[in-house]
């Protein structure tokens, strides 16, 4: 369950907006709940009031503002679209490389050890579904390696992870909550 440490602002809207969410909730909610009251991935009447408005758009927005993705309109047929594309590969092949790297050179074989923005990069490429295209581009000896690697930590018992390490108990929890 979700207990909320701390409600101090942290200069993001989206995770202020979160944490006001999560403070006004009158019991503790479970990762997986709050993932689907967030994400909008939820139909529960009750908790409509939790839920937060037009997440991919703002999300989208935000790393428009950052220069990461650019926006375009896109003809389906009888409709536009709107599209989010990267403008900024050198940030992809930087986050790619970092992940590559981390797998391949810096493997600690621990996650305790590793550091805990690669561990959350590492689940959140999982959960999205792109860590092969992470690896795609490595040798074919190297890419066993890797996806090896990466499968042996995911397959790792979130609740024995998030026990052994203060700091990484929400990554562990999110985890679990995709794996299910």
């Amino acid at each position: 369950q979700v207990l909320l440490k701390s409600d101090a602002p942290t200069g993001d809207v989206l995770l202020d907006e979160t944490l006001r969410h999560i403070k006004a909730t009158e019991s503790a909610e479970t990762v997986q709940t709050w993932i689907e009251l967030l994400t909008g991935e939820t139909w529960n009447p009750f908790k409509l009031q939790y839920q937060l408005r037009n997440v991919r758009e703002r999300l989208a927005k935000a790393l428009v503002e950052k220069g990461i993705l650019t926006t375009e309109k896109q003809n389906f047929l009888l409709f536009d679209m709107t599209t989010h594309p990267v403008s900024n590969a050198s940030e992809k092949q930087r986050l790619v490389k970092k992940l590559q790297e981390s797998v391949l050179e810096r493997w600690v074989n621990d996650p305790q050890r590793m550091e805990r923005r690669t561990l959350a990069l590492l689940v959140l490429a999982h959960a999205s579904d792109v860590l092969e295209n992470v690896f795609a581009s490595l040798a074919d000896d190297k890419y066993d390696v890797a996806m090896n690697r990466t499968k042996d930590l995911l397959d790792m018992d979130p609740e024995v992870e998030a026990a052994k390490a203060k700091g990484t108990e929400m990554i562990w929890a999110v985890l679990a909550a995709f794996n299910k």
